[in-house]
C-alpha cells in the first residue's frame, strides 16, 4: 500500500519523538532526565479548573459553534485590545484545537502549490513541515548565535521573490527564546509594507513568558499598516499552563479567518467545549496566577546559561522569553567526534550520546533548522536542572 506523497514529505515531530523516546526508557528503570519537552511544570491555575467543572456540572458538554463560543471570543477579542492595542470584531477570530491547528488552517487557507514561505531558522518544528503539507516551499533563513538568532531586515528583502506568499514570525522564539525589538520589527515591517503580495503569520505563544520585564511588542505595533494581511496567532497553552487543554486561537482578516473555520468544520469541528469555558476563565481572570510561573522560569534560565557556558564546548546567550536554552554545541560535537566518543559530527549523534550515556534527553538542534546546536526545556524542577547540566558537564568532559 503506497501512503500519499503528502505524509511522506514530513516527518513526526522531533520534540514528540524525543520525549516519547525517554518515557519509554524511563518505564524501563532507566534513570532519565527528559528535557525535551516545551510545557509548563506547573499544574492549571484552580480559578480556570473550577470553571471547567462548574461547565461540566451544567451540562456544557455539547457541540459548540465552530469557531469557538462567543464568550471566548469576546474574551479574544478584548485581551487584543486591552494588552496589544488591536481592533478585532468577533468575525475575525478563531479558536481551534491548540495553536498548532490554527497554523495548519492557515496554511491551508491561503497556500498553494509553487508558493513559498519564510521561515527564520532556528524555528519551531511544525512551520516547515505544514507549509510542506500545504504543498508549499518552505524557504529556511539561517540566523545563528551570531546574530542573536533573529532575522535582519537585509535577509528577509534577500530572501522574498515573486511566488513568497507568507511569512512566519515568531517571538518569542521557540527554540532560542529571541524576543524581537520594536526598532527590529519596524526595520522588518518596512521591507514587507513594499512587498504586499506576502501574507505575514506572527505566532505570539509565548508572548507572557517574559523572561526580561521588557514590555512586548508584535510586529503590528511596529507596522499596523500590515494589518490587512496579518494573522496573529496565540493560545493559553504556555501562560497558564494549559498545554493538555489544547485551545489557541487567531485573528485577521475576516475572509481568512472563514477560510480557516470551513477547514476546521470539515476536521475536527469545535475545539472542546469544557476547554473553551477554561480558556475563557483563564483570560478573563486573575493574571497573578501568572507571576510564580515566571519568577521560577527567570531563576532556572539564570542558572541554565551560567552553567552551559561552563561547560567545556557550549556557549549559551540569554534569552527574551519562553523557557528554552540553545546551546551552540559545534565545538563539543567535534571534540567528542576527534576522541572517537560519537560516530558523526552531527547534534542528533550528540543527542543519543547524551541519551544513552548519561540519561539526559534534549533535542538536537537539527530539528529546528539549526544545526550544531541543542534545545532544553527548563519548565523543570531546578534540581532535574542541576542533575541534567552536572550529567552534561560530565559526558562532555570525558
Amino acid at each position: 500500500m503506497e501512503l500519499s506523497q503528502r505524509v511522506q514529505s514530513i516527518k513526526e515531530s522531533p520534540t514528540l519523538a524525543v520525549t516519547a523516546r525517554a518515557a519509554k526508557l524511563k518505564a524501563e528503570g532507566r534513570d532519565i532526565i527528559g528535557l525535551g519537552a516545551g510545557e509548563p511544570d506547573f499544574d492549571t491555575p484552580q480559578h480556570i479548573k473550577d470553571a471547567a467543572k462548574q461547565a461540566i456540572d451544567q451540562g456544557f458538554t455539547k457541540y459548540t459553534p465552530v469557531a469557538g463560543i462567543p464568550g471566548l471570543k469576546k474574551a479574544i477579542v478584548a485581551k487584543f485590545k486591552k494588552e496589544n492595542g488591536f481592533d478585532y470584531t468577533e468575525k475575525e477570530v478563531i479558536v481551534g484545537v491548540g495553536g498548532k491547528q490554527c497554523i495548519f488552517n492557515l496554511a491551508l487557507a491561503v497556500l498553494n502549490p509553487g508558493d513559498e514561505v519564510i521561515v527564520p531558522a532556528p524555528y519551531w518544528v511544525s512551520y516547515a513541515d505544514i507549509a510542506l503539507v500545504a504543498g508549499a516551499k518552505p524557504v529556511i533563513i539561517e540566523c545563528g548565535i551570531e546574530q542573536g538568532f533573529k532575522l535582519t531586515a537585509a535577509q528577509l528583502e534577500a530572501a522574498i521573490t515573486p511566488q513568497t506568499k507568507l511569512f512566519m514570525i515568531n517571538s518569542p522564539s521557540n527554540p532560542t527564546g529571541a524576543v524581537y525589538s520594536l526598532e527590529e520589527l519596524k526595520a522588518l515591517g518596512a521591507v514587507l509594507k513594499k512587498h504586499p503580495h506576502i501574507l505575514v503569520a506572527t505566532d505570539d505563544m509565548y508572548e507572557h513568558v517574559n523572561l526580561t520585564g521588557d514590555k512586548f511588542y508584535n510586529i503590528l505595533n511596529a507596522a499596523p499598516e500590515l494589518k490587512e494581511r496579518c494573522i496573529v496567532l496565540n493560545g493559553v497553552s504556555k501562560a497558564y499552563s494549559m498545554t493538555g487543554w489544547r485551545i489557541g486561537y487567531a485573528a485577521g482578516p475576516a475572509k481568512i479567518i472563514k477560510a480557516m473555520e470551513i477547514l476546521q468544520s470539515q476536521s475536527t469541528s469545535n475545539p472542546t467545549s469544557i476547554s473553551q469555558v477554561a480558556a475563557q476563565a483563564a483570560l478573563e481572570g486573575p493574571q497573578e496566577c501568572i507571576t510564580p510561573m515566571l519568577d521560577a522560569f527567570r531563576e532556572r534560565h539564570e542558572f541554565v546559561v551560567k552553567r552551559f557556558n561552563e561547560i567545556k564546548g557550549l556557549k549559551c546567550i540569554k534569552a527574551g522569553g519562553a523557557f528554552y536554552a540553545f546551546p551552540d554545541a559545534r565545538e563539543a560535537i567535534h571534540n567528542l567526534f576527534a576522541a572517537g566518543k560519537i560516530k558523526q559530527a552531527t547534534d542528533m549523534a550528540l543527542s543519543e550520546y547524551l541519551l544513552e550515556q548519561e540519561g539526559v534527553a534534549v533535542v538536537p538542534g537539527s530539528a529546528f533548522g539549526a544545526e550544531g546546536y541543542f534545545r532544553i526545556s527548563f519548565a523543570t524542577s531546578m534540581d532535574n536542572l542541576k542533575k541534567a547540566l552536572e550529567r552534561i558537564e560530565r559526558a562532555l568532559a570525558n
